[in-house]
């Protein structure tokens, strides 16, 4: 499994600090997959996250839709959209969950 994976990276505390961002601060569901693990509410999908060798990697299921003022979000697929980090900013990563939220109401 990709948590196990996380859970022995060198950046198994960034994930762990994203990961209660997402679980206790906006009570997503967490659902570990063989390759990956998902957040989601209600409404469906929200993102994804794993370990990578630079630290980690949020992919925003519906990311092509938001607004990127930050210039943060990398990839030019027909929808999904990547937050790489290598240290963990709140604001940051908040900015684009709140947004991932709101297209995911719609």
């Amino acid at each position: 499994m990709q948590y196990d994976v996380d859970m022995a990276s060198n950046h198994k505390e960034l994930f762990l600090a994203a990961q209660a961002l997402l679980t206790v601060s906006y009570s997503f569901n967490e659902t570990r997959k063989p390759r990956i693990t998902t957040y989601s509410d209600k409404n469906g999908g929200i993102c994804h996250m794993r370990t990578m060798p630079h630290g980690i990697d949020f992919g925003f299921l519906k990311g092509v839709h938001m607004e990127d003022k930050l210039d943060l979000l990398k990839g030019a697929g027909k929808v999904m959209r990547i937050l790489s980090l290598q240290t963990f900013n709140t604001e940051n990563v908040e900015y684009y969950l709140k947004q991932a939220i709101e297209i995911n109401s719609k």
